[in-house]
């Protein structure tokens, strides 16, 4: 297969879509690769370790497009991107379709056979390919709510681990999935007093059990998502539904009671934000605004900033999928592998996923059917 990795066009979005070993991995098996000029240096890869692996580098990205029969990206392409899709392609990335009405459309009237590494799951409900990103984010949010707590970054001055003699900082989480336990961790390591809320029970004790009752667990349900976030100094929104938009369970009227200067950090806000007030994406160029006296970051690609470690972390796990549907072609791997075929949300005109359907009002297909 003619695999092509063009680079990413996002806003300060430094990651590849595969790292030079990952080009090696597939080359060995037999396969075409071309590579973007210039696509790896954000995470550190130049054209030469590319070239030295079995790549071929190619100037353009309409040229990696088209000689591609399969392209690997990290995030959803954008508009500039669209005029590259035709009837057959595999699109292997990052995806969100849910709040993508118009990359949805346009996806399903060009044919293209989309595959959302956000959607890949296994028979045990885990995301092979979203959890080392969970990761990523739930860490970054964190190291990212403590800055703009900062007085010069808009914040209320608040140390998150306080100092002997002042109260730590509040931290609230709400989701207590990969992204709430990585950020709850690394709240916890800088000294906060952390809130996690989260709909199941058994998680919930989970949680409890490995973070030895240093975390407060709550029961998310309104009334106790609207008492934690009134007292939070930093807000993470951590809340997944696969393939759906994001529910808004931090309301507005919730917001206008945190004290002036606290921060929102929505990691959900690819799948369309989990906080009512944030009504836009940001960027890693103009990250936060202010509303009600609260500053709110909404990037959607927060794992783009720190990208050496997301692009070998990503690629570690993407890569092996890519190889199998290299080898086997889509159709023969998503019968072989379940979370593959769960994976595919767009194909050959047709929405199969049922997240994706509903949230976009879509009729859904199952794949089965389309094979």
């Amino acid at each position: 297969m003619r695999v092509g990795i063009p680079k990413e066009i996002k806003n300060n979005e430094n990651r590849v879509g595969i790292t030079p070993a990952g080009v090696k991995t597939l080359v060995n098996a037999g396969h075409e690769v071309a590579v973007e000029k210039s696509a790896g240096l954000g995470s550190g890869f130049s054209d030469e370790e590319y070239r030295t692996h079995g790549a071929v580098i190619m100037d353009q990205a309409a040229d990696v497009w088209n000689f591609a029969e399969m392209i690997m990206k990290v995030k959803e392409p954008l508009p500039e991107e669209y005029s590259f899709f035709r009837e057959g392609l595999i699109l292997f990335t990052y995806l969100h379709l849910a709040p993508e009405p118009e990359l949805t459309k346009t996806l399903l009237s060009q044919k293209v056979r989309a595959v959302a590494y956000e959607t890949v799951q296994l028979n045990d409900g885990s995301l092979p390919l979203l959890t080392p990103m969970s990761e990523v984010a739930g860490r970054m949010a964190v190291q990212i709510g403590a800055q703009f707590l900062e007085k010069p970054y808009g914040g209320k001055g608040v140390l998150l681990g306080g100092v002997p003699g002042v109260q730590q900082a509040e931290v609230v989480i709400i989701g207590g999935g990969v992204v709430g336990t990585n950020a709850a961790k690394v709240a916890l390591g800088m000294g906060a007093h952390v809130t996690l809320l989260d709909l199941n029970a058994n998680r919930l004790r989970y949680l409890d059990d490995i973070f030895e009752g240093k975390v407060a667990t709550l029961m998310s349900d309104s009334y106790h998502i609207e008492q934690a976030v009134i007292k939070a100094d930093l807000v993470i929104g951590a809340v997944l539904i696969p393939g759906s938009r994001a529910p808004k369970l931090v309301k507005d009227y919730m917001v206008q009671q945190m004290s002036e200067g606290s921060v929102i950090v929505d990691v959900a806000i690819d799948q369309g934000g989990s906080i009512e007030t944030i009504d836009r994406v940001t960027t890693h160029a103009d990250p936060t605004y202010v509303k009600h006296g609260v500053v709110h970051y909404a990037v959607a690609n927060m794992p783009g900033a720190v990208a050496r470690t997301s692009t070998l972390a990503l690629t570690n796990v993407t890569t092996p999928y890519a190889l199998r549907i290299a080898r086997h072609g889509l159709e023969a791997c998503a019968k072989l592998l379940p979370e593959v075929a769960k994976g595919i949300n767009v194909y050959d005109g047709h929405i199969t996923n049922a997240g994706v359907a509903d949230s976009l009002g879509y009729p859904y297909t199952k794949i089965e059917e389309l094979f």
